[in-house]
Parts: C-alpha cells; sequence; structure tokens
C-alpha cells in the first residue's frame, strides 16, 4: 500500500507565523498568555502548553494588567486593543497580514455603507475568532450568515456590503452572493448593482488548496483528512475531498483511523487543514504504514 501526503496541505503562512512567535517567546521567557487557542489543532496547542503557553479566554483577558499576551492568526476587534493600552499589557501581535487587511476594508466599507443607511454582512462562521474581529470593525452591527435561513436577519431594500472570512468555502460564497443578489433585485424594482458590494475575501492560501485537494482525492483510493474538529478551514477542505471521494475520513489523529478503511486500497492519500502540522500527518503516515 502506498501512502502519500498531500504536497500542499499544513500550515498556511499566517499560523505558522503565529507558532513561530509564540515559540520564540517561550524560549526565552518560559511562559506566555495566548488569547485563545493558538490553531484549532488540540495536538498541536498540547505540545505549546507543555512549553509553557497559557490559553485564556476573552474574560480571563479582560482581567489582566502588567504582562504578555499573543494575539494569533485570527485577529481580534478594537476592543482588545484598547484594553491593552489602557492596562500595560504587551501584545505579541500575530494577526495574520490577510485578516488585517480585510479588518481595514471592512471598517472603510462599513463606514461608507453607514452613511447610506446599508448594512455589512459577512458569510462565516458565528463566533469564529476571525468573524469577531471583524465584527469589531462594524461597532458590532455587521450581520453574520452561514446559512440562507441566517439571510433572514437582512434587509434587502437597503445597500449590503458582502465580505467572507477567509477560510470559508468559495463556492458557499459565491452561492451565498448570488443568493443576496437575487433577493435585493426581488424587493426593490429599481435595484442598482452598486448597491450590492461583494468582496470575495477569501484568503487565496486557502482557495487555490480546493483544486488541489480535488485532483489530490481523485487520484487516490482513500484519502484520510487531518484536523482539529474546531478548525473551519479543515471542514471546508474535507468536504472538497468527499465530494470526489466517498472514501474520505475526518480524523484528529492517528488514534481515530479504522483498519477497515483501508482494505483492498492501493493508494493512500493524507491531507491536512491550514492548522494541521506537518508532524502530526507524518504521525498517522506512519500508523497507516504499521497496518
Amino acid at each position: 500500500m502506498e501512502v502519500s501526503i498531500d504536497k500542499n496541505s499544513g500550515y498556511c503562512f499566517g499560523v505558522e507565523f503565529a507558532i513561530q512567535m509564540a515559540e520564540d517567546e517561550l524560549n526565552e521567557a518560559g511562559s506566555l498568555y495566548c488569547l485563545g487557542d493558538i490553531v484549532h489543532n488540540a495536538m498541536e496547542v498540547d505540545r505549546l502548553l507543555k512549553k509553557g503557553l497559557k490559553i485564556i479566554s476573552k474574560e480571563e483577558f479582560f482581567t489582566l494588567r502588567d504582562c504578555k499576551v499573543l494575539i494569533r492568526a485570527h485577529g481580534e476587534p478594537p476592543a482588545t486593543y484598547e484594553y491593552a493600552l489602557k492596562n500595560n499589557i504587551e501584545l505579541i501581535d500575530a494577526s495574520c497580514p490577510v485578516v488585517l487587511k480585510l479588518q481595514n476594508r471592512v471598517k472603510v466599507a462599513f463606514d461608507d455603507v453607514e452613511a447610506k443607511e446599508g448594512q455589512v454582512v459577512i458569510y462565516g462562521q458565528k463566533g469564529h475568532a476571525e468573524v469577531l474581529g471583524l465584527v469589531g470593525q462594524t461597532s458590532e452591527k455587521a450581520i453574520v450568515v452561514t446559512t440562507e435561513e441566517d439571510l433572514e436577519a437582512v434587509d434587502f431594500s437597503k445597500p449590503i456590503s458582502f465580505f467572507s472570512q477567509t477560510t470559508k468555502s468559495t463556492a458557499g460564497f459565491y452561492k451565498m452572493k448570488d443568493l443576496i443578489a437575487s433577493r435585493m433585485k426581488a424587493s426593490n424594482p429599481d435595484f442598482q448593482e452598486k448597491e450590492f458590494d461583494a468582496n470575495d475575501s477569501i484568503c487565496r492560501q486557502v482557495s487555490n488548496r480546493e483544486p488541489q485537494l480535488e485532483r489530490f482525492s481523485k487520484e487516490h483510493d482513500v484519502v484520510v483528512f487531518v484536523s482539529g474538529k474546531k478548525s473551519s478551514n479543515g471542514k471546508a477542505l474535507y468536504g472538497v475531498c468527499k465530494l470526489n471521494n466517498e472514501r474520505s475520513y475526518f480524523v484528529e489523529n492517528e488514534n481515530e483511523l479504522d483498519r477497515d478503511w483501508f482494505v483492498g486500497a492501493q493508494k493512500v492519500g493524507i491531507a491536512g487543514a491550514t492548522s494541521t502540522p506537518m508532524w502530526l500527518m507524518e504521525q498517522v503516515k506512519e500508523h497507516i504504514l504499521s497496518y
């Protein structure tokens, strides 16, 4: 049985940068607060906890002062920076540059659309750290939509600026875009295209993985997708695998593998999310080869 790891899988540069910043500080100081899980992968979080990383909640953050705190790649809303400034908290800001650029675009769009009594709508996972940071740029007024049912909260008679969480599915974004456009036209006979500003803000490092994964999935008899269960990106990319290869399986680590999955398989492929470390995919590979 031939087992190969998708060369395009593993950390995106934003996650890799955040983990490197955390490790540099831990090597120097021995401990560091991190606001939320540094990455949506329990195995990697556990590795860093053993090195001295201390994961704190938003509620815990707002009780701190006179310390250092890492901001992970997902970014944070303005309130986090304001509190840090007032309470002598040194922020080690590992926000992904792609996310920071999107935050700025959302803020500019909100200021513009607010003057027109319009709305900012964000296609994303409600409660996700990146989405909370984006909503924070709009004084908490942005409407977050994940499913078609969520569109009930949108007023289609008003102008809309539409964005996406950077790690969402491209196909999902364009499906939602078409639904919004059709509803705006239906609710307003005088609808003009300029009233709907749709911005494909999905990270290209993420979106480019979809066609790559389509090919990878079709080239193998069985695909094992390795990802943390909290990863929005992982769920989206696993969906690509499953759509193109029915024998695709989602695991968090090698302990969740099932020997029966590989009966009759000649070629097995291992892929992962932008939050999946290469060492974890290597562990999964070694486990499969031991069968």
